[in-house]
This record gives C-alpha cells, sequence and structure tokens, in this order.
C-alpha cells in the first residue's frame, strides 16, 4: 500500500510513453506476498525488499530479478489540530511515545521494526493496550484522522495525501525506519520482456520525481 500512489502515476506516465496497459492492484502487502506465494497469477509484484528475496527463494519470483525502486521512511502523525510532540531526538520520541494514551502502527515492515524499536526501548510491556494496529489495506493515518490513534506511524507515502492528520515529522535519524520497495518478476507471467521493460522505466532518472512527490526518494 505505500507504493500504491506512486506505482499507479508512474504506471500511467509508462503508458502514455510507451502505449503499453499496465494494470496495477493495490494490496496490503502481506495480501500481496500471500497471493503470488499461493500461486496467483501476477506479472510482476511490488513488496519491502526482503519479501521479494522471500519469494525469490521460494521460487514464485524469477532469480535475479529484483529491482530497487523506492526508499521510504516513517513519519510521526498526529490529529489535525492536536498538539504536536517534540520528536527531534531518540529520547524525545521516547517520552512522546510513552506520553500517548494510543499508539498506532502498521502490518507492513515499518510496524514490525516499530515494535522491535519498543522492545528495545525496554517500553513494550508499558504499552500493551496502547498499541493500535492498522488493519491490512488500511493506513495508519486514517485511525489518526477518526481519532483512534493518538499517535501515528507509517511511512511518509502513505500519510501525505491524507486528509485530517497533521504531520509531525519524520523519526529521527538514529531509530529512522527506512524501507526499500522492489519490483520483482513473477514466473508466472508469460509477458517477461514487457515486464523488465516496465522495471528499467520505474528504476530510471525519469521517475525520480514522481517518486519524491509521493514522500519517497530513489533507491
Amino acid at each position: 500500500m505505500a507504493t500504491r500512489q506512486v506505482l499507479n502515476e508512474l504506471a500511467k506516465a509508462y503508458e502514455q510513453q510507451s502505449g503499453q496497459k499496465v494494470a496495477v492492484e493495490a494490496v496490503g502487502g502481506v495480501d500481496a506476498a500471500r497471493r503470488v506465494a499461493t500461486g496467483e497469477a501476477f506479472d510482476f509484484v511490488v513488496l519491502a525488499g526482503d519479501a521479494i528475496d522471500k519469494l525469490i527463494g521460494s521460487g514464485q519470483l524469477v532469480a535475479g530479478s529484483r529491482v530497487d525502486l523506492v526508499h521510504s521512511g516513517v513519519t510521526v502523525a498526529v490529529k489535525s489540530g492536536a498538539a504536536r510532540p517534540d520528536i527531534s531526538t531518540e529520547s524525545a520520541l521516547k517520552r512522546a511515545v510513552l506520553a500517548a494514551p494510543t499508539v498506532g502502527y502498521s502490518t507492513g515492515p515499518s510496524g514490525v521494526a516499530l515494535v522491535k524499536l519498543f522492545e528495545r526501548w525496554g517500553i513494550a510491556q508499558e504499552l500493551q493496550g496502547r498499541l493500535v494496529q492498522a488493519q491490512p489495506g488500511i493506513p495508519v493515518g486514517a485511525l489518526v484522522a477518526r481519532g483512534e490513534v493518538a499517535l501515528g506511524f507509517q511511512q511518509l507515502s502513505e500519510l501525505i495525501h491524507l486528509q485530517g492528520i497533521d504531520l509531525v515529522g519524520p523519526m529521527p535519524a538514529p531509530v529512522q525506519i527506512d524501507t526499500i520497495f522492489s519490483a520483482g518478476l513473477c514466473q508466472a507471467s508469460t509477458q517477461a520482456g514487457a515486464v523488465r521493460e516496465l522495471f528499467a522505466f520505474l528504476a530510471s532518472p525519469a521517475a525520480e520525481e514522481a517518486k519524491r512527490r509521493n514522500g519517497m526518494d530513489a533507491a
């Protein structure tokens, strides 16, 4: 889901440039990986890099086909108009998390990394009952906008276009969670050549402005 906006934009740009139709279906990363792993026929899939590697290892994706597309960092959000906590340093962020009545995180790789960070800080037990995990395909920011979560963590690309939230800022550099999203060619594809041409466009300098506009950096 973190890449849905930029992929849709780039798919349209590629269609205009090449005349090749590209259909992108956006679902939660857990569901996308499961559907590919169970043999559902797709030409390509875009997931966190480690998930792409697992699907290559299990034979659902073509070996050597991984192409890194974007770096995506995690940003902190609050409901529009709410007080913005200080998150400028690691210790300030820890205090903000401990002070929040509820903390939202995703099912994706950033959510997994965030929980590990709380464990490293030694506050996981203290946060029990206050952590709210968004359902697959539901942006954490939507929970923040509805007031169901006081402090939300998710990739900037998933928050940047949402109404009803204020972006506090990125996680501080020492604990920033950076995910590489990559594309992989599915073994089921009968259009391998066309897919590789698309991958070349998605990883090219021509795609960089769209990536930045959607809150990501080129990989």
